[in-house]
């Protein structure tokens, strides 16, 4: 007997249940913006001029950005801020992409041989910020500031920034870790012995316009006071003109400047060009960082620093021609 025999004359059956065909996950541009820390305006020109992302389009007709798309943003904005360009970038698969992305990690960080780097990135994924604190207070102390930067923190900087990039890590455990970090290698600074007003080389250190990031910075000064250098930093992101002003106001005998690739080639060589024409000739210029153009097409009367590890040959370079 069929089972709508009996049913009440006038009603059809009720239709089957379909079953819903799964629905790819997507995000908004807004969410696009906090996921990866690239903004609304960037993604559009980028859709216009390199053709990705592709977004599709929502039943309100607002750009809908699959999870495949989002992670290779994430690579994206990862290897643009070691100084790779997005045109460059825009074409390449993701593993392509993974694949360089290794390469500047390699390129940015030292060998950890004397610290658990894992240990300590799991301590930031489980957001236990105060152990990570204190093991990397103690780590300072044990190690000594100089070869804390160049063995745990530059390797540490590498492994957090490509775990953000995998989606491990969320926008705010970068800058939480950035802000440790900093703390840390603060009070580094502060418990070395001071350098005394005769103290050379004089060093000024900042960035230029546009250059945001002050971590590489920092340790490029834990450096520099770790040799027993006069520092006196400035920040990030101070004018050529008032560098100059520094410069002269506090005696430098060495600017130091740091880039992550923020900028674009253009503007590093012309800030350096421009900053190199306002000192004098006895005020030399060091570059460093992870933006290729400092290798790639280096600016006369500017030493590029290819790696924290070069600063105390540069020192004692310098030293050595002030006999």
């Amino acid at each position: 007997m069929d089972k709508n025999e009996h049913r009440e004359p006038g009603l059809r059956p009720a239709p089957r249940a379909r079953q819903a065909a799964p629905k790819v996950q997507t995000l908004s541009i807004a969410a696009v913006e906090r996921e990866t820390g690239l903004g609304k305006e960037t993604l559009r020109v980028w859709e216009r001029r390199y053709g990705f992302p592709t977004p599709k389009r929502d039943a309100l007709g607002e750009r809908a950005y699959s999870l495949a798309q989002i992670e290779k943003l994430r690579v994206v904005k990862r290897l643009m801020d070691a100084g790779h360009r997005p045109g460059r970038l825009a074409p390449m698969s993701i593993v392509e992409l993974h694949r360089l992305s290794g390469d500047s990690a390699r390129f940015m960080a030292e060998p950890a041989a004397t610290s658990d780097l894992h240990s300590l990135l799991d301590l930031l994924r489980a957001n236990d910020v105060a152990r990570l604190r204190a093991q990397l207070g103690q780590a300072s102390v044990r190690l000594g500031l100089a070869t804390f930067v160049t063995e745990v923190i530059a390797p540490l900087n590498a492994q957090v920034g490509d775990a953000w990039m995998r989606g491990e890590l969320e926008i705010f455990h970068e800058h939480s870790y950035t802000e440790i970090a900093q703390a840390v290698l603060r009070a580094g600074i502060h418990s070395l012995p001071d350098a005394g007003a005769q103290q050379r080389p004089r060093v000024v250190l900042s960035t230029l316009p546009g250059e945001p990031h002050g971590l590489g910075l920092l340790m490029a000064e834990a450096l520099f006071a770790s040799e027993g250098a006069q520092c006196f930093s400035l920040g990030v992101q101070t004018p050529v003109w008032d560098l100059a002003l520094a410069a002269q106001a506090y005696g430098a005998d060495l600017l130091a400047l740091s880039f992550t690739g923020c900028m674009n080639a253009k503007q590093i060589a012309e800030g350096l060009a421009e900053l190199r024409a306002k000192l004098p000739a006895s005020v030399e210029i060091w570059a460093g960082g992870s933006a290729p153009v400092l290798q790639r097409k280096p600016v006369p009367g500017v030493t590029a620093m290819t790696a924290l590890t070069d600063l105390a040959g540069g020192l004692q370079r310098w030293r050595a021609e002030q006999a």
